[in-house]
């Protein structure tokens, strides 16, 4: 990066031959072209160290000039990285304006929510899954809902959220959409992720979230019975596909592998164990981490039951639940 791009701080000396400060300009030269701007700091001449582009000196003048150079310097970096980052066209020129101020848009928060949503389609499978995004693409929905009901408009300018606009969000969900609060603290969550990238990138000066305290409510989950998984394992189903979607679900209930990660799986993911039996290893979804399960009675006779199973498509039992579902990714064959 330093070596496409270079910095410099030097003093242009006034026509006044009696001048004893001058005031330090800023050049930022990238590919051979040099862009100029005023850092509105002077110095005293004698002080100056042209060499090193600084104040000589340990005073608290020299220490607060110099450093007040460092953030220039920094930011001129954050800058250009950013630029490289968005791919986009990179000059001395574009990097002076987008310092001072003069490239600011005004952003709008649901422009950010699509842009971010984008990004993170191309990552699927690789740092995210297809259910997260969709629970952003959910929660960008609700989101443009409560700003056109609220505030008449079809987006909103982010630099204006406040704690206002969110305690109004949240209860929107509450209401409107007669959300719970757990749940809708679950939207919140995404939007909060949301703000903190504008706030990241100097769009949003203050987090409106930081002073926010939300607490979840505890709620007493209930758990199938060892009756109740029996029921649903002998009941008989019409529908075939309901039937592929109980066996998922069972699948699920004896190795602890979440629906994405039975999606996902193929013939590779069973070994043979030092024991002798089956064993389900795979990389967790969510976490990344590797997991070896040992494969009980119930899954087992699932995968035989579907190993040659004839339908159209040559689907496993994890995709046709999948369709079933209306999750418009598929898995390779189980």
């Amino acid at each position: 990066m330093q070596n496409l791009l270079s910095i410099l701080f030097y003093v242009r000396k006034s026509k006044d031959k009696n001048a004893t400060h001058a005031t330090v300009y800023l050049g930022i030269t990238y590919q051979g072209k040099r862009a100029e701007a005023s850092t509105m700091r002077k110095v005293q001449l004698s002080k100056w160290n042209a060499k090193a582009s600084k104040v000589n000196g340990y005073s608290a003048e020299a220490k607060q000039v110099n450093r007040n150079f460092e953030i220039i310097k920094n930011r001129i970096y954050d800058i250009y990285q950013r630029l490289l980052e968005d791919e986009e066209e990179i000059t001395a020129v574009k990097i002076k304006d987008e310092f001072l101020g003069k490239n600011l848009v005004d952003h709008r928060i649901l422009k950010i929510f699509e842009d971010h949503n984008l990004r993170m389609e191309k990552l699927i499978d690789k740092d995210y899954s297809y259910r997260t995004l969709q629970r952003y693409r959910t929660t960008k929905k609700h989101l443009t809902n409560f700003i056109l009901s609220s505030y008449k408009a079809d987006d909103f300018r982010v630099k204006d959220i406040d704690i206002k606009f969110i305690n109004s969000f949240i209860y929107y969900l509450k209401t409107e959409l007669n959300l719970s609060h757990n749940s809708a603290l679950k939207y919140l969550a995404y939007l909060k992720k949301i703000i903190r990238i504008a706030v990241a990138n100097g769009w949003l000066e203050k987090d409106p979230f930081y002073n926010l305290k939300l607490k979840r409510q505890v709620i007493d989950r209930e758990f199938l019975s060892k009756e109740e998984i029996i029921r649903i394992m002998e009941k008989t189903f019409t529908i075939q596909r309901m039937e592929q979607v109980r066996d998922a679900f069972m699948f699920s209930c004896y190795t602890g592998c979440s629906y994405s990660d039975i999606k996902k799986l193929t013939k590779q993911n069973i070994i043979k164990g030092i024991d002798g039996s089956q064993w389900l290893k795979l990389k967790r979804t969510k976490t990344k981490s590797l997991s070896s399960v040992p494969l009980l009675t119930v899954p087992e006779e699932l995968i035989k039951k579907y190993e040659d199973f004839e339908n159209p498509k040559g689907l496993s039992f994890g995709e046709m639940a999948a369709l079933t579902l209306q999750v418009p990714r598929v898995a390779i064959l189980l």
